[in-house]
């Protein structure tokens, strides 16, 4: 046998390729990580050399490893050995026992924090802490809170750490709510955004430089350990450039990435903003680095006067009139540097205006071949998408609002929801079009999630906001998180499929996502992830192939120790899983009925006479309990 063959040999699987011309193989060889063969097993394993490494996979599906088109990693990295993740956490009272357990060994001046990635609607008892409740808690340690970004809750300990007191002036854009005597209660409402919840974070300690490539390994890791091979990073409020880039430069350089990282540029001045492309568009150049760690444009952020978030709790916000001279200005600097850009906008009123100036640019410098793109478009309109297809840009969404349906169909009702963001027209009008999760604050890192909610149509609390005209086939779904990502970062061909050439990242689910019931899909964690040819995280039948864990956490009371990420899955063997099972089975109609799902937001939001979320089960609801 020849030493000269493949560094890789997977056989006996069941690849779901993506490439249309080979949609099914059994066996796939990877060399210097790319795929060199993709087929059956008899013709693959006849490639192999004497130090090929060989695994038998026993009939188990693989996909392409998955790639998230917005997620805050490099920021989350940097924060994640610090944070306490109530993400896949289906109680309220097993979240606070979590939070009670962190309190107790966190030392001062640490703080215990839990960073979004939730909503109270996930929880059984439909609602969130009080500040009573915190207070109770945790007497002495900071507890902060992010819930999406529509609130913060901070309790005493935390206000006395921050400075917020009767004296406190109301902050731009937010609110401190107090009490009756002016006190802060220790709710902080983003009014109508989120810079006074950045802000507040913002004052707590952060973690040493070693610590925090520790923190980055770890979210890596965890992303791994969900199939996550792929993301385009979004930049990110409080995230400086180049200073909160070290830590994955340093980690690009020393070979350690498990995840493939496209970065865009965040502006962080505000009326600063076209100084920092001017600056950046000199210092920086687009595609520069490597497959595992590259410059993708500009944005999400490109002027705060275009900044429209997305807290569905309060009115639209409108944006101001100042806001499309300073668009032009930094759109003209990147167009003229052939820089591609995400520009960050939830509704149409913004998305008609920032068209506007992408035309009135056009006309001038063509956008020809530029790979620019909205970000989340909840209500874009029809016309806008026609506008963006002829003008060549693409629609990036995320899953915002399997967090925030329930609240999106409170204020604007449930017709308005069934097609926000319109995803099957998007599609059908040939726009590019991808998936992510603009993790790990809005929403959850979990890229299961997302897949379940493009396949099902409902919210992670189970209300169904989507009919199935408007819901995804499951490749449809997977290509949405896999080849489909690609255009957003121009590599085209590079990644996304099982092919030969391409790069080798593939994944085994720990169950079938093409056969597996509704109600698993977000459930799926990966069994065997590789980066690259390389194997950067095994579990099952394949742990032992798994040699790439990183050190334990830093510090060493870091909540990821205990805990582990999402869905609580380091703690007691997966003993949130089973509060989330106890909770479904308290609801009858979540048990058998795939059509209807959970239908009390629905009811909530109508016009009878029926004012308890919690209490309520039958008006507008579906009776399939009583089967």
């Amino acid at each position: 046998m020849s030493k000269q063959g493949p560094d890789l040999i997977l056989h006996h699987g069941l690849f779901t390729t993506l490439d249309r011309s080979n949609p099914a193989a059994t066996a796939v060889a990877i060399k210097d990580g790319l795929f060199t063969a993709v087929g059956h097993v008899g013709d693959v394993m006849k490639l192999a050399g004497s130090s090929t490494k060989i695994v038998d996979l026993k009939g188990r599906r693989v996909l392409p490893g998955l790639i998230d088109n917005h997620l805050h990693i490099i920021r989350g990295g940097l924060n994640y050995n610090m944070e306490l993740r109530w993400d896949g956490v289906w109680s309220l009272a097993d979240a606070m026992a979590m939070l009670k357990k962190q309190v107790a060994i966190t030392p001062p001046p640490q703080w215990v924090r839990v960073v979004g990635g939730f909503t109270e609607h996930q929880f059984a008892e439909k609602r969130l802490p009080t500040i009573e409740e915190l207070n109770a808690v945790a007497p002495d340690t900071p507890v902060f809170i992010l819930h999406l970004y529509d609130r913060a809750m901070l309790n005493a300990a935390a206000l006395r750490v921050v400075g917020y007191a009767k004296e406190t002036p109301e902050p731009p854009g937010g609110e401190i709510v107090r009490d009756a005597k002016g006190n802060p209660t220790g709710l902080l409402l983003a009014k109508p955004n989120a810079n006074i919840l950045y802000a507040t974070l913002a004052k707590g300690p952060k973690l040493p430089f070693e610590y925090q490539v520790n923190s980055t390994r770890h979210f890596m890791r965890e992303l791994n350990r969900l199939g996550v091979t792929g993301a385009i990073d979004a930049g990110g409020g409080f995230q400086s450039y180049p200073e909160d880039y070290a830590v994955i430069q340093k980690l690009s350089d020393e070979g350690q990435l498990t995840v493939r990282l496209a970065y865009n540029l965040f502006t962080q001045k505000p009326k600063g903003e076209k100084q920092d492309f001017l600056n950046w568009t000199k210092t920086s150049k687009y595609k520069q680095g490597t497959d595992y760690f590259r410059h993708n444009g500009a944005g999400e952020m490109l002027v705060f006067s275009a900044a429209d978030f997305e807290d569905f709790r309060v009115p639209r916000p409108d944006m101001p009139p100042e806001m499309e001279g300073e668009l032009e200005d930094v759109v003209r600097i990147l167009v003229q540097n052939k820089w591609p850009w995400r520009l960050h906008a939830t509704y149409d009123e913004t998305i008609s205006r920032a068209l506007d100036v992408f035309e009135k640019v056009n006309q001038d410098t063509p956008l020809d071949g530029l790979h620019w793109f909205f970000d989340h478009a909840e209500t874009i309109s029809d016309q806008s998408i026609d506008r963006i297809a002829a003008l060549g840009g693409g629609i990036a969404v995320q899953h915002r609002m399997a967090y925030q349906g329930e609240y999106f169909v409170e204020r604007y009702g449930f017709g308005s929801a069934e097609a926000t963001p319109p995803v099957r027209k998007i599609m059908d009008k040939g726009v590019k079009i991808s998936a992510g999760t603009d993790a790990t604050r809005v929403a959850s890192y979990n890229p299961w999630v997302s897949l379940a909610w493009l396949v099902t149509g409902m919210t992670v609390g189970g209300l169904r906001i989507y009919p199935q005209r408007n819901c995804l086939d499951r490749e449809t779904a997977l290509r949405m998180w896999t080849e489909n990502v690609t255009w957003f970062s121009n590599e085209e061909g590079k990644k996304g499929r099982i092919q030969v050439g391409q790069l080798a990242d593939l994944i085994v689910p720990d169950r079938d996502f093409l056969s597996c019931a509704d109600n698993e899909i977000a459930d799926i964690t990966s069994d065997l992830t590789v980066v690259g040819g390389r194997i950067v995280y095994g579990a099952g039948d394949f742990k032992a192939l798994d040699d790439t864990a990183p050190p334990p956490a830093m510090p060493d009371w870091s909540p990821v120790r205990s805990f582990g990420g999402y869905g609580s899955w380091a703690e007691q063997g997966g003993k949130a899983q089973a509060v989330r099972t106890r909770a479904m089975q308290m609801c009858g109609c979540a048990n058998a009925c795939t059509v209807h799902g959970h239908d009390h937001a629905r009811a909530w939001s109508g016009r009878l006479p029926v004012s308890d979320l919690k209490s309520f089960w039958g008006a507008l609801g579906c009776a399939c309990w009583a089967v």
